[in-house]
C-alpha cells in the first residue's frame, strides 16, 4: 500500500495552502485528494462568469432541508466541486472579518488566534498590488487587486453612502471595517486567482506533492484512535493509501462533518443509528453551522452600465451598525452590484443592477448531519434562517436603508423603476413577507467542526481532532464563530496558519 507523510482531503482555500507550504520541504510528501475535476471550464477564469458557475458540474449544488422560518423553502448554497473548491467558482471578494472576530475566538480559549496572531499569516498569503504595508503584504502568492475595471455607478453607490453621512472606507482590511468603499478581490491579470491558481499551478513540478482528482473520500482509517489512512473512489475503483504522519481534512463545513462522521467521529448515538461503528463520541461534530442570508434590492437601469468581462460581481459596498445593535463588529454588510440579482419569478429588465444586504451575525445556528451511511450521499443540513425576530427586523431595517442610499442624487441617471422588491412593497409585514419569500445564503457556510476546549469543540486550538491522534480540521469549519464578511480570506488564512502548526510538531 503507497504511503505518504500527509494526505489532504480537499483542494479547497484551505487545502491547497496546506498542500504548498507542507511540500516547500522536498523531503516530506504530501498527496492531495480533490473530488472534483482540474479547473479548465473557461468560465472559471473569467471573473464576470462567476454568476454562471453555480449549480453547473463544477459546484456540489447543495441544498438545504426545508428551512421552517423561510416558508419551508430548501435553499441552495454553492460549493465548489473542482480543483480550488470555493475559491474556483465564489464572487472574488477579498475580505478578511474583524479584529474583534479574532479575539472573540481568542477569549473563547483558542489561544494563538487573536487577531495580532493572525495578522501575519492574512500577509503572509497575499501579494497586494496595493503594496505593503502595516496591514498588507506584497510576497505573497494570492493577488489581492483593486477591480481593473470598475463600473461608474459604483464609485457612485459610495458617494451615495458618504452623503448620508458613512465614513468612506478606502481598505476594508485595515484598521476598521465601518464605512463605504470598493471591494478588493483575488483577480490577477483580469483572471481570477484561485486557491488553485495561486498556490497549485506554481508548484506542480514538486516531485513531492501527489494530485488526484476525482477521487472521493469515503472514510478514514484508524488503528484504534490512531489515524493511518484513507479510503476513496477513483473511476469506480475503491483505493487506500496510508499516512506516515497526519490527514489533514480541508473538505469545508459541510463535507468535513460529513467524512468525520462517516468515518465513526460524531454524535454516538446518531451514529450506531446508522450502524457506523464509534472511534470517537464528539457530539459537536456538524453542530454549530452558521452563515451569511442575502436579501436582493433590484433597480432597473436606465443605461447600459459597461459591466467588464474582468469584474467580480460585488464592486462596493458598506459596513456598518444597526441601530438596534451595540456589537464591536459591524452587524450590517451591504453589497452593490452593476448586475441583476433576481429572486425567482421576477422578470429582468435590459439592464440592472443590485443592492444586497446582509447580515454578519445571525443569531440562528444550524447542523449538518448523515442522510445515510453511504458517503456518495450528499450532506443534510439545515440553517434555521431567520428564527430570531430580532434578525427580520435588522433585514426591513437594511431594505429601508439600501433604498433609501439608492434613491439619492449620486444615483438619479443611473436609476430606472425598482423591480424587486417593487415600489409596491412598503409595509414592514410586505418587507417580511418578501424577506422569508426570498431570501438566499452568500455561501459562507462555517463552524461544524468548532475549534474549541469545551465539550462541543471538535479540534483543539492547534485544530487536532479531539480524542484522536494523527488528524487535523483545516478549512473554514473550524470558526467557533463566523467572521463579519465574506469568508474566503479568512479560510487562506487558517490554511496558512495550520501549515506552521503542523511543521511545528512534524
Amino acid at each position: 500500500m503507497t504511503h505518504y507523510d500527509y494526505i489532504v482531503i480537499g483542494a479547497g482555500s484551505a487545502g491547497c495552502v496546506v498542500a504548498n507550504r507542507l511540500t516547500k520541504d522536498p523531503e516530506t510528501t504530501v498527496l492531495l485528494l480533490e473530488a472534483g475535476n482540474p479547473d479548465t471550464k473557461p468560465e472559471i477564469h473569467i471573473p464576470a462568469e462567476c454568476v454562471n458557475l453555480l449549480g453547473t458540474d463544477v459546484d456540489w449544488g447543495y441544498f438545504s432541508e426545508p428551512e421552517p422560518y423561510l416558508n419551508h423553502r430548501k435553499i441552495f448554497c454553492s460549493r465548489g466541486k473542482v480543483l480550488g473548491g470555493s475559491s474556483s467558482i465564489n464572487f472574488m471578494t477579498y475580505v478578511r472579518g474583524n479584529p474583534h472576530d479574532y479575539d472573540h475566538w481568542k477569549e473563547l480559549g483558542n489561544f494563538g488566534w487573536s487577531y495580532q496572531d493572525v495578522l501575519p499569516y492574512f500577509k503572509k498569503s497575499e501579494h497586494s498590488l496595493r503594496g505593503e504595508s502595516e496591514f498588507h503584504g506584497i510576497d505573497g502568492e494570492l493577488s489581492v487587486t483593486d477591480l481593473i475595471a470598475p463600473t461608474a455607478i459604483a464609485q457612485r453607490f459610495v458617494e451615495a453612502c458618504v452623503a448620508a453621512g458613512y465614513d468612506y472606507n478606502p481598505d476594508f482590511n485595515a484598521k476598521q471595517q465601518e464605512g463605504a468603499g470598493r471591494y478588493q478581490v483575488t483577480i490577477k491579470d483580469g483572471k481570477r486567482h484561485s486557491a488553485a491558481a495561486a498556490f497549485l499551478v506554481p508548484i506542480l513540478q514538486r516531485s513531492n506533492l501527489t494530485i488526484t482528482t476525482g477521487a472521493l473520500v469515503t472514510r478514514l482509517l484508524f488503528a484504534g484512535t490512531r489515524t493511518v489512512g484513507v479510503e476513496y473512489l477513483h473511476e469506480g475503483t475503491r483505493h487506500q493509501v496510508q499516512v506516515n504522519q497526519e490527514v489533514i481534512l480541508s473538505a469545508g463545513a459541510f463535507d468535513s462533518p460529513k467524512l468525520l462522521m462517516l468515518s465513526g467521529i460524531g454524535n454516538a448515538e446518531e451514529l450506531r443509528s446508522l450502524n457506523i461503528p464509534v472511534v470517537a463520541d464528539r457530539p459537536g461534530v456538524g453542530q454549530n453551522l452558521q452563515d451569511h442570508i442575502l436579501i436582493p434590492i433590484v433597480y432597473q437601469a436606465t443605461q447600459d452600465l459597461h459591466y467588464a468581462s474582468t469584474s467580480g460581481i460585488g464592486e462596493a459596498g458598506l459596513l456598518l451598525h444597526s441601530e438596534v445593535n451595540s456589537e464591536v463588529a459591524p452587524d450590517l454588510q451591504f453589497f452593490f452590484n452593476p448586475t441583476q440579482f433576481l429572486p425567482p419569478g421576477y422578470a429582468p429588465a435590459e439592464f440592472g443592477f443590485t443592492g444586497a444586504v446582509t447580515l454578519t451575525h445571525l443569531q440562528n445556528v444550524g447542523s449538518v448531519s448523515l442522510r445515510s451511511s453511504d458517503s456518495t450521499d450528499p450532506p443534510q443540513f439545515q440553517m434555521n434562517y431567520l428564527q430570531s425576530e430580532t434578525d427580520v427586523q435588522k433585514l426591513v431595517f437594511s431594505i429601508k436603508l439600501m433604498r433609501q442610499l439608492l434613491h439619492t442624487s449620486s444615483l438619479d441617471e443611473f436609476r430606472g423603476a425598482e423591480i424587486a422588491p417593487g415600489a409596491d412593497i412598503q409595509s414592514n409585514e410586505a418587507l417580511e413577507a418578501y424577506i422569508r419569500d426570498t431570501a438566499s445564503t452568500v455561501s459562507h457556510p462555517v463552524g461544524t467542526c468548532k475549534m474549541g476546549t469545551d465539550l462541543m469543540a471538535v479540534v483543539d486550538p492547534e485544530l487536532r481532532v479531539h480524542g484522536i491522534q494523527g488528524l487535523r480540521v483545516v478549512d473554514a469549519s473550524i470558526m467557533p464563530k463566523i467572521t463579519t464578511g465574506n469568508t474566503n480570506a479568512p479560510t487562506i488564512m487558517i490554511g496558512e496558519k495550520a501549515a506552521d502548526l503542523i511543521r511545528k510538531n512534524s
